[in-house]
């Protein structure tokens, strides 16, 4: 070892560094041949699982957030369908329904010359039942009427109110005809949107 160093000192001083140059350069190679490169890849590979593994974190993350969100949203749709499933009857409830809104106008003070069911509409999920109606009272009672039917627990539309005949003065009281069509909602249960989809298919096909 010592002749080694001798031999070394004894080389020009350019050699010398040169030497040292190469030595240091050499150690640096084999640290990054045998330790740097290979692990290198492994960074990466590490690096790469990292970022997936924080990408999936946020992605949970945000699933958690919009779980709560999703919950209070479907609550409000439970809530809401409730309150539309007893607003709309059922079709058992209907003339039930029929006879409390004719009832109402003779509550009201009116007689009922005319209440007369009209063919039901299908929509997607519910039928209109739209119903004629001609009474026979005061202004006073015919509002009252409508004012009754408003405050139903059921949904009723009315519209297409018009005076049938002339008013008529009957002692202190001027009496009228009035006409309305007054329109309710009823769910249509499985076998009725399937029988409706169905035919509306049919009806589709049908077409030129």
């Amino acid at each position: 070892m010592n002749e080694l160093l001798e031999r070394l000192f004894e080389l020009p001083l350019r050699q010398r560094v040169m030497l040292l140059v190469g030595s240091v350069a050499l150690v640096f190679f084999l640290y990054a041949y045998f330790l740097y490169w290979p692990r290198s890849t492994e960074i990466a590979e590490k690096e790469q699982q990292r970022e997936e593994l924080k990408k999936d974190r946020d992605r949970k993350a945000q699933l958690i957030a919009n779980l709560d969100k999703t919950r209070k949203e479907v609550a409000q749709l439970e809530g809401d369908l409730k309150t539309a499933a007893a607003q709309l009857p059922t079709t058992k409830e209907i003339p039930d329904l029929l006879s409390n809104i004719s009832s109402l106008g003779r509550e009201s003070g009116l007689e009922v010359l005319q209440f007369k069911q009209r063919p039901e509409q299908f929509e997607d999920f519910y039928a209109e039942v739209p119903v004629d109606i001609l009474v026979r009272g005061t202004y006073h009672q015919v509002a009252a009427f409508f004012d009754k039917v408003g405050h139903m627990a059921r949904i009723v539309n009315v519209s297409n109110v018009g005076i049938k005949s002339p008013p008529k003065i009957e002692g202190e009281s001027v009496t009228v005809d009035t006409s309305c069509a007054a329109v309710t909602f009823r769910f249509l249960d499985e076998a009725e949107r399937e029988r409706i989809a169905k035919q509306r298919e049919k009806e589709k096909g049908g077409k030129p």
